[in-house]
């Protein structure tokens, strides 16, 4: 490598929040430069290359394109293929990085159950592994009512509660756009792990449970390092009512501390039961406080980009900042409430009927930053298409996000109840003329 070249941090996916934790780490680290790769899961025409992506050749294309340059690090948040390339491109350069064989486990959703199944029965629902176009009338093994999802996904696609076969059948109806789009996005995990996981039920397949009537969600954050499994926090994973669409993440929980301590003991078994040695983790948990049982969702094996900033306004340290110590084989170090707030959250702004929603006018955003120097406004304004996918799949669609803290729960709460009362999602911004291009973007 030329003396006068840095080393390299290589960012993968990185997505719009991940911007709020990247940009103090670039300034506290100009020793390293941070590279992004990847491309926008969300915009078109980036999102376009899913029809035909490969992890492994993406993984060995970085690899040639920096052999002459020194990696320290390799980094991501993104779910879907980032913390995949993450694993293998790690792997092969013998850096610091997450098991590939924990990592395709824990997203493997199927192979996961029937793990946790043995090591931790009392906190797995009934379940069963089918094809989408299978017979679901054999195919369902367990009672209705049951929660359907992909044993491979992100962002709940296609995950619904399905009171009985008929609803189920119509769930699983789905236009040969959209089966393209499902194999393509489960396409480069079932190629890796086709060669590395010895599992009967395939990726592009579904996982039918037990619901879980009555329960508060939430997420476990924490890291691995040398093999011993530590936690960081808890966070509450608040629903709008009557859904399983989530209103905001708290964090720390409002959760009894005896209770948090059950939650994070189990999701540490969790994580070790799948022999995930290295790295950020997210685990989640169902808690049903009438009968105090612990179920586990699923385990994300990578860090939860939205909570980072949270961690921070709360402790005094962001996700990203441990998860570059771990990258660079660093020992970690994380501090307990040392940050500004008492309580912080990620609010999620979602639109469940028709409507357009539009980005605020800039007074308005103008007014936010002013009054909330800390709060932070991430638009995820959808059109047509892409607009329309997302209610099919989801029941509704995401619009916005608002980042924030506040002294306490309640000061938190009323500092957002101000912020809603500002701004204007609904306003139609000035009409102007459109190139053909732009409409075409704004189709997808």
């Amino acid at each position: 490598m030329p003396p006068h070249l840095k080393p390299l941090v290589l960012v993968l996916f990185a997505q719009e929040y991940d911007e709020l934790g990247l940009d103090p780490l670039i300034i506290a680290h100009d020793e390293y430069d941070f590279v992004r790769e990847g491309f926008d899961f969300f915009k078109f025409p980036q999102n376009a290359r899913i029809l035909w992506f490969d992890v492994e050749r993406f993984v060995d294309d970085l690899a040639r394109k920096y052999r002459d340059r020194s990696i320290a690090a390799v980094v991501s948040t993104h779910e879907q293929f980032g913390a995949l390339a993450a694993s293998l491109l790690t792997t092969k350069l013998g850096l610091p990085g997450t098991p590939l064989k924990a990592l395709l486990t824990a997203q493997h959703k199927f192979l996961a159950r029937q793990i946790h199944s043995e090591t931790l029965p009392d906190n797995i629902p009934p379940f069963c592994g089918f094809r989408y176009d299978a017979d679901v009338s054999r195919a369902i093994t367990i009672d209705y009512p049951i929660f359907v999802k992909p044993v491979k996904a992100a962002f709940s696609v296609l995950a619904k509660r399905c009171a009985d076969e008929a609803s189920l059948r119509e769930h699983l109806r789905f236009r040969l756009w959209e089966k393209i789009i499902i194999k393509r996005l489960t396409w480069p995990f079932r190629r890796v792990s086709r060669k590395h996981l010895d599992c009967e039920i395939d990726a592009d397949c579904f996982i039918a449970e037990g619901c879980i009537d009555g329960a508060l969600q939430v997420c476990v954050d924490g890291y691995a390092h040398g093999g011993t499994v530590n936690i960081l926090g808890t966070v509450d994973s608040v629903m709008y009512p009557g859904s399983n669409a989530f209103m905001r993440f708290e964090y720390p929980s409002r959760l009894d501390a005896t209770i948090v301590a059950q939650l994070q003991d189990v999701a540490r078994r969790a994580v070790e039961a799948i022999g995930f040695s290295h790295g950020l983790f997210n685990v989640e948990l169902f808690y049903q406080p009438q009968s105090g049982r612990i179920t586990i969702i699923e385990i994300n094996p990578r860090m939860a980009g939205q909570f980072s900033d949270l961690y921070e306004r709360v402790d005094g340290k962001s996700l990203w900042s441990l998860e570059l110590d771990l990258a660079l084989g660093k020992t970690p170090v994380f501090p307990h409430r040392q940050g500004r707030f008492g309580s912080a959250a990620s609010f999620v702004f979602r639109e469940f009927g028709d409507a357009v929603k539009h980005a605020p006018p800039m007074d308005q955003q103008r007014w936010l930053t002013a009054t909330y120097p800390d709060a932070r406004l991430f638009l995820d304004l959808k059109h047509s298409t892409s607009r329309a996918r997302e209610t099919k799949w989801l029941g509704n669609y995401r619009y916005a996000l608002i980042h924030m803290g506040g002294r306490d729960h309640d000061d938190m709460m009323a500092r957002f109840a101000d912020v809603c009362e500002h701004l204007d999602f609904d306003a139609k911004p000035p009409r102007d003329k459109q190139s053909l291009w732009q409409k075409l973007r704004r189709s997808f």
